[in-house]
């Protein structure tokens, strides 16, 4: 909640600026975050390093190559544990201000995965809940998804699961293929089917990987993108523009939640 606070000061004083997730837990503040970089020309980072997972990667590559034909359904879980404990270590915790709920804190990556693999959200209708937890945020949470392209989604998220962390996944049902990526946190190609064969799918065994993290590996290369581009040599990953994209599909599902209505995509004409 304090980022854009702290976004908007160093925008000022010239200093490019790197923000974890979420950027913000408001839309005016996430906005207000880039046009604060954008008037003092200095670069705006927001760091999605779940897209620099290897088994991601293979997913996007195969998406953008168009092997799975027409996607027709798309499926997201998020089903992590966070006792009571975890939100009592700092008032921050749990709060809409400061922190914001499963959905917006905890599932931040995967609600960027919605967009950045998929494509242009057309609506979102959801519902969230605060089943066990004595905070004012939800712990649990479930998004209804419709796709500009006509395709559908759930994303399904609590954190209330016995009695750790079960799964992160992603699974993607096309015409002409079908994958699902599993594990603790998208670590594991546990299904990839296709109705071609192409050299890449040699790399499904090794693309998977052990983990005790929910945070993955893939911090090391987003930091390289970001030195490369304040030298000059490469375009940035995730900038504010597309940080913003999760956000306004996090913002548009607790709308949804709350006013018990479908929200269509974007918030803002």
């Amino acid at each position: 909640g304090l980022h854009a606070q702290q976004a908007v000061l160093a925008a000022k004083a010239g200093k490019h600026v790197m923000t974890e997730k979420p950027m913000a837990t408001r839309w005016a503040d996430g906005r207000r975050m880039v046009e604060a970089c954008d008037a003092s020309g200095v670069r705006m980072f927001v760091v999605k390093q779940n897209r620099r997972n290897a088994t991601l990667q293979l997913l996007k590559r195969a998406i953008d190559q168009g092997r799975f034909g027409r996607i027709h359904m798309v499926s997201i879980n998020v089903f992590w544990q966070r006792p009571q404990s975890y939100y009592d270590s700092a008032a921050w915790r749990g709060t809409w201000e400061f922190d914001g709920g499963a959905f917006m804190n905890q599932a931040s990556h995967y609600a960027d995965l919605l967009e950045w693999m998929i494509g242009p959200i057309e609506s979102v209708f959801a519902f969230t809940a605060t089943q066990a937890r004595h905070i004012e945020v939800e712990d649990s949470g479930v998004a209804a998804i419709r796709w500009r392209s006509g395709t559908l989604g759930s994303f399904n998220v609590t954190m209330l699961t016995y009695p750790k962390n079960l799964e992160g996944t992603i699974t993607v049902l096309g015409e002409t293929g079908s994958v699902r990526i599993g594990g603790l946190a998208v670590n594991e190609i546990q299904h990839w089917t296709f109705a071609d064969q192409r050299p890449e799918d040699a790399q499904v065994t090794q693309a998977s990987y052990a983990t005790t993290s929910v945070y993955g590996f893939g911090h090391p290369q987003y930091y390289d993108n970001v030195i490369k581009v304040l030298r000059g040599e490469a375009e940035p990953e995730t900038d504010g523009r597309e940080g913003l994209k999760s956000l306004e599909v996090l913002i548009a599902m607790y709308l949804s939640a709350r006013d018990g209505r479908r929200v269509p995509l974007p918030l803002e004409y």
